[in-house]
């Protein structure tokens, strides 16, 4: 019986999440519609996602957000940020950590997620890991945003991990775009995002969802020859946190 009840409570709580997600891109559909349509007008695009959805959701499902900052970002300045991917939640949490505008770069995949995926589209740069030449395309999209004065994000595990990995091997992208564009790697670590709200449906529940921004990583004197150095630098940085979160 108590198994049942706790079934019914995750169902609701994810079909919640949902409802979260939906409601402000319907209330604010006009609105997000026009500032997705011009490259120009992203920063506003950028304003009302983290503050009219991002935030709504993190606080709507209970859980909310708490972030320490060893560093702070700087306004005006391009970065690459990186942090581990486990839940959904990320996105939001991503959002919220960042006043700075940035583009998500992420698996064409997500555009068919309904509703959600009609702006992904449109806002993010979208890369196939199978084509060579959809991985090439993204460098020149994300030299453009960077030359817009924003910054880029990108999960480097390409991917959601299964449940019982801490943390997978990063891929060389993101890396390899920081040192090629000369901007400064944030590392990330996100502590509570797969017990709140993880990919494994019957799961999950309120809670604060705790995040660190670690000390950045410049790449002004590296060269693509350093991409696996400093990918490997950055994993350890993340993987040190959460293997300590957990043992306290």
């Amino acid at each position: 019986m108590l198994k049942m009840i706790r079934r019914i409570g995750h169902v609701l709580y994810r079909v919640w999440f949902y409802i979260m997600v939906a409601l402000p891109i319907l209330l604010f559909f006009p609105l997000l519609l026009l500032f997705a349509s011009k490259q120009t007008w992203y920063p506003q695009f950028f304003w009302m996602a983290r503050n009219i959805w991002a935030k709504p959701i993190l606080y709507g499902m209970g859980c909310p957000p708490k972030v320490v900052y060893e560093q702070h970002l700087v306004k005006g300045e391009s970065y690459m940020l990186v942090a581990n991917h486990t839940s959904m939640l990320d996105i939001m949490l991503m959002l919220y950590v960042s006043k700075n505008p940035f583009v998500f770069v992420g698996k064409k995949e997500l555009v068919k997620i309904p509703l959600f995926g009609f702006f992904y589209k449109r806002v993010c740069i979208l890369v196939d890991r199978e084509d060579t030449r959809s991985r090439t395309a993204v460098y020149r999209r994300a030299q453009k945003r960077l030359n817009q004065g924003l910054s880029i994000c990108i999960f480097p595990e390409g991917g959601v991990p299964e449940e019982h990995i801490l943390l997978d091997k990063f891929k060389d992208g993101a890396f390899r775009m920081a040192i090629s564009h000369n901007i400064a790697v944030v590392p990330i670590t996100f502590y509570d995002n797969k017990k709140r709200f993880s990919f494994t449906f019957f799961s999950g529940g309120p809670g604060i969802s705790r995040a660190i921004v670690h000390e950045f990583l410049e790449t002004g004197i590296l060269a693509q020859d350093d991409t696996s150095t400093l990918r490997e630098e950055v994993r350890d940085v993340i993987l040190s946190d959460l293997s300590t979160s957990i043992k306290t």
